[in-house]
């Protein structure tokens, strides 16, 4: 089941990218981010299935995964929102979090080799706290990447949980460890279906408008 539904997240993601990047030249700069953040993901993912294919660890990855999360989604809600304030979070919690990061990493550069639980809230919670500033600000205005926020706030909040006891479940059973996996798996398909709706939605209508025009 749990292999099931993680080739299952890979197919979803690969197929989100072919969607999002076929308009990517007539779109504006929020669309391009998320879809360049698309391909880093599927970068990092298939470097994992890489490495698990190979025996190796792969752990290290998952530093890759959250900053490079981080920044690209910092980038898509600095496009999105208009608000000066918001705007000026956004930008000093991308300089800090990066900042605390490198200084973690150059102290103890063991955590490469595990998971970062510092690494991991503080990037995610953050991404939460933007999302939550987008949600505010379509309720006065014109609701754009709603389902992609939407999908971005539920799989944040219930992965962070997940990752957050990653360290403990490996002290547990193996069958508990794979619950955790799984339910991990269960949110990322959730979270790529909604990406998909969006398109669905929101852009797959606008081609055949342009096409019908």
């Amino acid at each position: 089941m749990h292999s099931f539904l993680v080739n299952l997240g890979y197919v979803l993601l690969a197929l989100n990218f072919i969607l999002y990047a076929v308009k990517f030249p007539k779109k504006d700069p929020a669309y391009k981010i998320f879809t360049v953040y698309i391909l880093v993901m599927i970068g990092v993912q298939l470097s994992a299935k890489i490495c698990m294919l190979m025996h190796a660890s792969n752990l290290f990855l998952s530093h890759l995964y959250f900053i490079g999360q981080f920044i690209m989604l910092s980038f898509f809600y600095l496009k999105l929102v208009k608000d000066q304030f918001q705007k000026k979070a956004i930008k000093i919690g991308f300089v800090l979090v990066l900042l605390t990061l490198a200084i973690q990493y150059g102290i103890k550069p063991e955590l490469f080799l595990k998971f970062n639980l510092y690494e991991i809230f503080i990037t995610s919670f953050l991404l939460i706290i933007y999302a939550t500033f987008h949600f505010y600000n379509m309720l006065e205005e014109r609701r754009t990447f709603y389902f992609i926020n939407m999908g971005i706030l539920l799989y944040l909040f219930g992965s962070t949980i997940l990752f957050l006891v990653g360290n403990l479940t490996v002290k547990f059973s193996k069958d508990f460890n794979m619950v955790t996996w799984l339910l991990n798996a269960i949110l990322y398909v959730i979270y790529q279906l909604f990406i998909l709706y969006e398109w669905k939605v929101s852009f797959y209508k606008n081609k055949k408008e342009e096409f019908i025009n």
